[in-house]
C-alpha cells in the first residue's frame, strides 16, 4: 500500500515543490496540503495521513504547537519536522512534542522520500547535523539520574536501548527474534510506564545513552 502523506507549510513555493515530489514518487500518496495551524487542526485528522511533513515557522502559531496538539489525537500518525531551524531548543521542543523526525530544508528529494519511508517503518529520520546534536545532548545526560526507567522489565529496557540507537521496529523484532506485533505491544507498555506519547520522549528518559556502534553487518541507522 502507498504511504499517505500530508504537508503543513506556509510557503506556497516550498509546499508546491514537496507536493510535486510526493505525487511523482511511486509508493506515495498526497492526501492534504495546509498552510497554517488552524486549518491543519481542523482538516488533517479526517485525511488520515501516515506521515505529516511539518514546518516550524508557520504564520501565527508554531508547527511544534500543531504537532503537540495533534499527536494525542493521531497516535499512529508520524510527524516529521522540515525546517530551517537547527538550534537545540527547536530540535528538542519538536521531539518532545511528538515529532519522530527532524530534517533541515536543504534536504534533497531522495532524502525526503527516504525519510518518509523510514519514519513510516518505525525509524526516526534526522539530518546528519541534527542527529549529531541529539547524540551530543544524550551523551551529556549520561550521569544524570533518569526517573521512571527502573519500572521497565529487562525486555522493555532492551527494546528502549535499541530505540535509542535508532533501530526501526522491524529491526528490533529481527534483533530480538520476536514478532513485530510483540514489539509493538512492548513499546506501548514502555510508553505507558514512562508516561510518554512518542519515541523521542521515551528515548529522552533513557540512561546511560548507548554509544557503542552496531555490530558489523547489522542494520544501519
Amino acid at each position: 500500500m502507498s504511504i499517505a502523506v500530508a504537508i503543513v507549510e506556509d510557503s506556497a513555493e516550498v509546499r508546491a515543490i514537496m507536493a510535486d515530489w510526493i505525487r511523482s514518487a511511486d509508493g506515495f500518496r498526497l492526501v492534504g496540503e495546509h498552510s497554517n495551524v488552524e486549518s491543519t487542526l481542523a482538516q488533517l485528522p479526517p485525511e488520515r495521513p501516515d506521515v505529516v511533513l511539518v514546518d516550524i515557522n508557520l504564520a501565527g502559531r508554531s508547527g511544534i504547537t500543531c504537532v503537540r496538539e495533534l499527536k494525542p489525537r493521531m497516535p499512529e500518525t508520524q510527524f516529521v519536522m522540515v525546517t530551517v531551524f537547527e538550534d537545540s531548543d527547536h530540535v528538542f521542543d519538536a521531539l518532545t512534542a511528538g515529532a519522530a523526525g527532524y530534517l533541515l530544508k536543504q534536504v534533497s528529494r531522495e532524502e525526503l522520500l527516504a525519510a518518509v519511508r523510514q519514519v513510516h517503518e518505525g525509524g526516526a529520520p534526522m539530518s546528519s547535523y541534527i542527529a549529531r546534536k541529539v547524540v551530543q545532548w544524550f551523551q551529556s545526560q549520561r550521569t544524570k539520574p533518569q526517573p521512571g526507567t527502573e519500572n521497565l522489565s529487562p525486555r522493555e529496557s532492551e527494546i528502549l536501548r535499541l530505540l535509542a540507537r535508532g533501530y526501526a521496529y522491524k529491526e528490533i523484532a529481527d534483533e530480538l527474534g520476536a514478532g513485530l506485533g510483540t514489539i509493538n505491544t512492548h513499546i506501548r507498555r514502555i510508553y505507558r510506564k514512562l508516561q510518554v506519547s512518542s519515541r523521542g520522549e521515551a528515548v529522552s528518559l533513557f540512561a546511560p545513552f548507548p554509544t557503542e556502534p552496531r555490530a558489523p553487518g547489522g542494520p544501519q541507522a
